[in-house]
């Protein structure tokens, strides 16, 4: 028996070939992309790059929210420390007119080590700087570049000067000065020392001072204390007033200028002021030089340079002696002070004359204090140039 005829025009089952022999794709995203005239990769990288940017966007945006809650902690933290930071900052303020204090309330100005000798047999008062510790600092570093000055009252006049220490407050002087005192003035003797922050284009700052008078210290033996520093007094004026000079060396060329700048300080009853320059080799007077005359003015100002050939090998054993002149009340010419300059002199001029040797073919300017000049002339013992007798008529 057969099997009868299918009616025309009655579809075909599910999953049965059409005509053609092709199969039909299931699901409507099939058949979306057959529908596009795109290749099917590039749709594929676009869904990943939109995956991509959306997943970023929401990295973003978590990362920005705990941005904003960090920057909310420290803020509250902030706010809620500073009224106890300042009530702490105003409770330890320093005092701005004292000293460090003491045990007893007192400022305190530094101590100073120094031993005491007197020789009968020479009749001289010998005083050892050793050392000074815990200096007040002036200045807005914190630190000072100090130094001593010895003197004897009376007579006054005569001081020693140590070597500047440069950026500390405890100096480590180690020098040793002579000052001749008879023993009958010797209880009437008070020993000065002060000590003062160098400063090169301006006047020095004290930072403490030492009075001990010699009666009552027991000399016959030698002493070495530790003293408590007092607060500075009044910087002793010098009536000769001060010299600005610079040096300036040249070791290829044995070149020494000296460039006198200008003088303040000075008396101003003398007249017509000018600057002498000797330079002595072997304690005899070698070269002389003088600036022009300057009228009317208690600090006249010269700026006038004067080259000297020394050579290398005699640097070192030369003295520079500047001097000022003027007409006094005698209406002549006499030495008002006098500075000296070399490896034979101490304190101030003798560091000056380190600082030109140790920077060579380069000026160096500072103020010096004038000494009178029999001081200085007997501190160099500077002997008269040997001239010959002029043949008779």
């Amino acid at each position: 028996m057969g099997r009868p005829p299918e009616p025309h025009g009655a579809p075909a089952p599910a999953g049965t070939a059409a005509a053609g022999g092709t199969t039909a794709a299931p699901g409507p995203v099939p058949g979306l992309v057959d529908g596009t005239a795109w290749p099917r990769w590039t749709l594929v990288a676009v869904a990943v790059a939109t995956g991509v940017l959306a997943v970023s966007c929401l990295l973003c945006a978590l990362c920005c929210c705990r941005r904003r809650r960090r920057r909310r902690k420290p803020g509250d933290q902030e706010a809620v420390g500073l009224g106890s930071a300042r009530s702490s900052t105003t409770a330890h303020l320093p005092e701005v007119d004292g000293g460090e204090s003491g045990p007893g309330g007192a400022p305190q100005w530094g101590r100073l080590q120094l031993s005491l000798e007197y020789d009968s047999g020479s009749q001289e008062v010998r005083v050892g700087l050793k050392q000074a510790v815990d200096l007040r600092a002036r200045g807005p570093g914190g630190t000072a570049d100090p130094y001593a000055r010895v003197s004897l009252s009376p007579p006054a006049g005569r001081a020693h000067e140590t070597k500047v220490h440069h950026g500390t407050l405890c100096p480590l002087f180690d020098e040793t000065c002579c000052f001749p005192v008879p023993p009958q003035e010797l209880p009437r003797t008070t020993l000065r020392v002060q000590v003062l922050d160098f400063r090169r284009f301006s006047p020095h700052e004290p930072l403490g001072e030492l009075r001990l008078p010699l009666g009552a210290a027991g000399l016959p033996h030698v002493l070495e204390l530790w003293h408590q520093l007092g607060p500075p007094g009044a910087t002793e004026a010098e009536p000769a007033g001060e010299l600005c000079v610079s040096l300036r060396y040249v070791p290829s060329a044995g070149r020494l200028t000296v460039v006198v700048l200008e003088a303040r300080g000075l008396s101003p009853g003398l007249a017509e002021p000018y600057v002498k320059l000797q330079l002595a080799r072997g304690r005899r007077k070698w070269k002389s030089r003088k600036t022009s005359a300057r009228r009317g003015t208690a600090a006249p100002y010269f700026n006038e340079a004067f080259t000297f050939l020394v050579p290398v090998s005699q640097i070192q054993s030369v003295d520079l002696v500047l001097a000022v002149w003027a007409r006094g009340p005698r209406l002549r010419a006499e030495p008002v002070g006098k500075v000296a300059l070399g490896a034979r002199a101490s304190g101030q001029p003798l560091q000056h004359w380190a600082d030109m040797l140790a920077h060579a073919r380069r000026p160096i300017a500072q103020w010096h204090r004038l000494r009178p000049p029999g001081e200085v002339d007997e501190a160099l013992a500077l002997r008269p140039r040997l001239r010959l007798p002029l043949p008779g008529p």
